[in-house]
């Protein structure tokens, strides 16, 4: 009996947390897909260089900005619940640049950029030699609350910037509202809001919704 207080106690403060941060219909969104009934609408962004730099919350001389490579893949793989599926190792051999950010050799935050034309949901996204594209954003959960993400994010626009990419693109799920607040404060500015649709894993289909 106590156990199943303490589990119903568990799921209430979850759906609490899940409607507190806006993330409702992503939850719904993402029980639906398990389902096979996957709707996916979402954000192709570009993001501006022209932003006062984001500021770490707490002692910013602790933290160093580094490329990350095997090592530290290897260990990303091992650590981040969630990402199994998510073939990192050879995103970095096929030419991501990972750049990442540690603690005192603890890593604290990491991404990729991509600077190949690759495909996404069935859609094909063009990438020029000038341009970039961000992805697998993550922060290790001891560090959250210290605006590592969006300090990293400017930190990768200095980075590239020598090596002539000056245009840097993402994409934002729809119904992901804390990481479209946090996208809004980097001036990131949608240029395109599409549908995906994928049917029991053997239907797919793509739609334009909006331009900007």
């Amino acid at each position: 009996m106590e156990a199943g207080k303490k589990n119903l106690s568990y799921k209430i403060i979850w759906i609490s947390n899940i409607i507190k941060h806006g993330l409702f219909w992503h939850g719904i969104r993402n029980t639906l897909a398990k389902m096979g009934l996957d709707f996916m609408p979402y954000f192709w962004e570009i993001g501006s260089t022209g932003i006062e730099p984001p500021q770490i919350r707490g002692d910013e001389s602790k933290y160093q900005l580094s490329t990350f490579g095997e090592e530290e893949i290897t260990f990303i793989k091992k650590n981040v619940i969630g990402i199994a599926h998510k073939d990192l190792m050879k995103d970095l051999k096929n030419g991501d640049t990972c750049l990442g950010i540690k603690n005192e050799d603890k890593i604290s935050v990491y991404s990729f950029i991509k600077h190949q034309t690759f495909s996404f949901r069935g859609r094909k996204f063009i990438i020029k030699p000038s341009e970039g594209y961000v992805h697998n954003t993550y922060t290790f959960e001891a560090f959250r609350g210290k605006n590592l993400a969006p300090y990293l994010r400017y930190q990768c626009y200095k980075h590239l910037k020598p090596k002539g990419v000056n245009k840097y693109y993402s994409i934002s799920e729809y119904f992901n509202k804390p990481t479209l607040r946090y996208k809004e404060k980097l001036k990131i500015k949608p240029q395109k809001l599409y549908l995906s649709v994928i049917i029991f894993k053997r239907w797919e289909f793509n739609f334009t919704l909006k331009s900007y």
